[in-house]
């Protein structure tokens, strides 16, 4: 995360420093906070040390610690080799930081259960059978875009799903039961279908609305290329 103009900075000095308020000898490699008068001041002297210290790493742990805490600071450190002011991490608010990996720690869990679907998914499909499939759905539609192929075939294909994909017509790739597949990806992705069904409008009364747009996707991936 970029420092912002008005941050607050909080410096680990190379050398020994003194706080220029209490005159406490704080030793090298202490964290002191500069007055626009450049005098040296430790954390208590600054009013920071009740801040916990995040180290930098993790920016949506940073993002959310900075966006929850009222008084935050960032920590910089000179690096005599590079010639400049490197960024350690940020001081910030207990509660902030504590409310900031709440938030992170439910990321992680939707992102496992993701992780787990998606093995799942892997795991039903079979993937000679899609392939099979997706070739035979650019046959008869040279106009259906490259990707969506694969997506109308592992959709169709999935196993113990009832889809179209896994009936016996399908299984050795129909004619009818392709297109049957095709204009189920077309109803969801190319007309205002599931926004009817979310209005209330009954189901087949729905699939009328949106027929003439289903035909016309058809016709254009049919007859594209030949």
């Amino acid at each position: 995360m970029a420092k912002k103009a008005n941050d607050l900075t909080v410096f680990i000095t190379n050398q020994e420093a003194t706080c220029d308020e209490c005159g406490e000898e704080l030793g090298q490699g202490a964290w002191i906070m500069l007055t626009e008068e450049k005098q040296a001041l430790c954390l208590a002297c600054a009013d920071l040390d009740h801040l916990l210290f995040l180290p930098a790493g993790d920016a949506a742990l940073t993002r959310r610690s900075r966006k929850y805490s009222r008084l935050a600071a960032v920590v910089v450190k000179w690096n005599r080799r590079r010639k400049r002011y490197e960024r350690q991490g940020l001081l910030v608010e207990a509660e902030g930081l504590a409310r900031a990996e709440q938030e992170c720690l439910a990321d992680s869990e939707v992102r496992a259960r993701r992780r787990e679907r998606e093995a799942v998914r892997r795991a039903e499909l079979d993937e000679q059978y899609v392939a099979n499939f997706a070739a035979r759905v650019r046959v008869l539609y040279p106009g259906c875009p490259p990707d969506r192929a694969t997506t109308i075939a592992e959709h169709a294909c999935q196993k113990y799903s009832g889809r179209v994909g896994r009936s016996a017509a399908a299984k050795a790739l129909d004619e009818t039961a392709v297109r049957l597949a095709v204009v189920a990806h077309i109803r969801h992705t190319e007309t205002g279908y599931d926004d009817l069904l979310a209005r209330g409008v009954p189901r087949r009364e729905a699939r009328t609305e949106v027929a003439g747009t289903i035909e016309q996707a058809l016709r254009r991936w049919g007859e594209a290329g030949r």
